[in-house]
């Protein structure tokens, strides 16, 4: 009798993945470890649990399947993906985040990408315990957050950027509004007044749109403590810069980009977008972030936090990266711009 309701189980999870559109793919996005999913047309589904992508026991059996597995993911989200719109980036309702590319964009076959938000918000020490931070890059980042200083996290894709910010965030005083503005909602700090504002693609007939630039104007009317941009990836950094230099204290963003030194370059371009020239675009930028930390992710797969640097003025007026504190092998080491970084926080 048991095993007939252990079979009976086992049919009715199966029927209800197939559904809900995860098909096969439910069983790995519900292993709290996965980061990511990724299908690549027939054969064995690669899978992330924080150190890189690796082969899991799930096999797709035949490109026909991968692409009826991307079409019913991208339909569940509310999206369509056919001959017409060869490609979609969607939003599950748990908050999954969904890219499906097929034939002809995708010549050798179906190409589904599955990015699960963290479930759970980590504490700078659960951080320490994964490997991430050194224990004395602690008091660092703690004094970063209690200065109420803004700041901007810089890293390649999958580098642990959102999951850091979360956990700086939750860090900061109960009493503070926190108003986050996201392309998808994937930050989950742990406090008590958060408000979530999430931008909207458009729908089938290109139309609805709601963009972060616009939803970053809204905020600012919303009296935030904080205000968050989960990534700055366009026009909406310029409405970020503005709001940090008109008395917006304890704002932060992160920003694709592999090193901190290019983050002058990554924002003069995401300005340039809005229009705004080279000087300008150094300018507030400048005037606005009082620090930089920096995420990679090693040859090993591991996310870690490399370091805090600062902005400083060349000569010209643009902006360069200095390092203030290296983080490294489990230790701290001091940089160039070590005693600027400490004035700073003091002076705040």
């Amino acid at each position: 009798m048991s095993e007939y309701l252990a079979t009976g189980r086992y049919a009715a999870e199966r029927l209800a993945a197939d559904l809900n559109g995860l098909g096969p793919l439910q069983q790995l996005l519900s292993d709290p470890a996965v980061t990511d999913v990724l299908v690549n047309g027939a054969g064995p589904v690669l899978v992330d649990r924080g150190r890189g992508p690796v082969r899991s026991e799930v096999l797709i059996d035949s490109e026909a399947a991968a692409r009826r597995l991307a079409v019913r993911a991208v339909a569940s989200a509310g999206r369509r993906l056919d001959d017409a719109a060869p490609y979609a980036d969607a939003r599950l309702p748990d908050g999954t985040r969904v890219h499906a590319v097929i034939p002809p964009v995708s010549p050798e076959g179906t190409h589904l990408s599955l990015r699960v938000p963290p479930r759970r918000a980590f504490s700078l020490d659960d951080l320490v315990d994964l490997g991430s931070l050194p224990v004395a890059g602690v008091d660092l980042l703690r004094r970063l957050i209690a200065a109420r200083a803004a700041f901007i996290l810089t890293g390649g894709t999958g580098s642990g950027k959102t999951t850091v910010l979360s956990s700086l965030l939750s860090l900061a005083d109960p009493a503070e509004r926190l108003v986050l503005v996201e392309d998808a909602a994937e930050l989950r700090p742990a406090h008590p007044h958060v408000v979530r504002l999430e931008a909207r693609p458009p729908n089938t007939e290109g139309q609805g749109a709601v963009s972060l630039e616009v939803l970053v104007r809204q905020a600012l009317r919303m009296r935030p403590d904080r205000l968050v941009v989960g990534e700055a990836r366009g026009p909406e950094v310029l409405d970020l810069l503005a709001a940090l230099n008109t008395g917006h204290e304890g704002g932060c963003s992160t920003i694709h980009a592999n090193r901190a030194q290019q983050l002058p370059a990554r924002v003069e371009a995401l300005c340039g977008q809005a229009g705004v020239p080279r000087p300008t675009a150094h300018s507030l930028l400048l005037a606005a972030i009082d620090a930089v930390i920096h995420l990679s992710r090693g040859v090993d797969g591991r996310r870690r936090v490399s370091g805090i640097a600062m902005l400083a003025a060349l000569p010209d007026g643009t902006a360069r990266v200095e390092p203030a504190y290296l983080f490294d092998a489990g230790a701290v080491r001091r940089g160039a711009a070590a005693d600027a970084f400490d004035d700073r926080l003091d002076r705040r």
